[in-house]
């Protein structure tokens, strides 16, 4: 039998490994984040798996030793933040990229007509490489430490539209091939979090304007120097650790990028 420590041992535990692994003294944290730790927690342990159900409010009040309030206040937070998804009469399940509501969510390109749809994947190339001082950076590992590079061509009813460059981690990542990225019908992400054991939770990017140089004209059957917008993104998971860099160049003669704001 699974025996709990007391709510008030927990949360101290939980306040004493935050200030430790961070170098500061602790500080304080109202109720429901530090239960919304706590939550979190069991979802990188893997305790509740992507797409399974979570034990409902009552169960993590009790387990918490705390009020239901608290804990939906906790669980709303990590609904917002597309950890978790609420299903009505149903409960509250593990989020996950295999869900249809969750494709583009990190593909923020949309057509300037009709609804948005999934894109056909062409894989340039797979390759084991070590990491330059800058992806290491932005992945927080050494320089020269291994990285998996993808490049691919993405296409929506059969025009080309994206060029991406992406570097994950080789740590994580090991095994990974082009057989496998061909075979996978799914999204990317969702191969990522069934076979590999990670989930992308948050993303930063940064976009600008550029021109497209010969070798990316040829691959997305374009102009020489035909404007494309340049999407850098590194995409975290638990904990806020990096674990991708990914460069995409963008058509726009028939999409728009569209963000929404809160």
């Amino acid at each position: 039998m699974v025996k709990f420590l007391p709510m008030s041992s927990v949360l101290s535990n939980l306040i004493a490994n935050s200030a430790s692994a961070s170098g500061t003294s602790a500080t304080f944290s109202p109720l429901y984040q530090q239960i919304k730790a706590l939550i979190t927690q069991s979802l990188q342990s893997g305790e509740w798996k992507p797409g399974e159900l979570i034990p409902s409010e009552v169960e993590l009040a009790n387990r918490f030793k705390v009020s239901q309030g608290t804990v939906r206040k906790a669980i709303d937070e990590l609904a917002a933040e597309n950890l978790v998804v609420r299903r009505q009469g149903k409960g509250t399940f593990v989020a996950t990229h295999h869900e249809a509501r969750a494709e583009f969510r990190f593909l923020r390109l949309m057509p300037d007509v009709g609804e948005p749809h999934l894109a056909q994947n062409k894989i340039i190339e797979v390759r084991r490489l070590r990491a330059s001082a800058e992806v290491a950076r932005l992945l927080e590992m050494k320089s020269g430490d291994p990285v998996i590079f993808i490049k691919r061509v993405q296409a929506f009813d059969a025009i080309p539209t994206i060029l991406e460059e992406i570097w994950l981690s080789g740590a994580l990542f090991k095994g990974l091939t082009a057989e496998r990225l061909n075979e996978y019908k799914g999204p990317m992400y969702g191969l990522f979090e069934s076979e590999f054991g990670t989930r992308m939770i948050r993303a930063t990017e940064k976009i600008r304007a550029v021109e497209a140089n010969p070798e990316v004209a040829a691959l997305l059957a374009a102009a020489p120097g035909v404007p494309l917008l340049s999407v850098e993104r590194v995409s975290y998971t638990y904990g806020d650790k990096p674990v991708e860099v990914r460069r995409g160049l963008y058509l726009t003669d028939r999409h728009h990028y569209q963000n929404e704001l809160s």
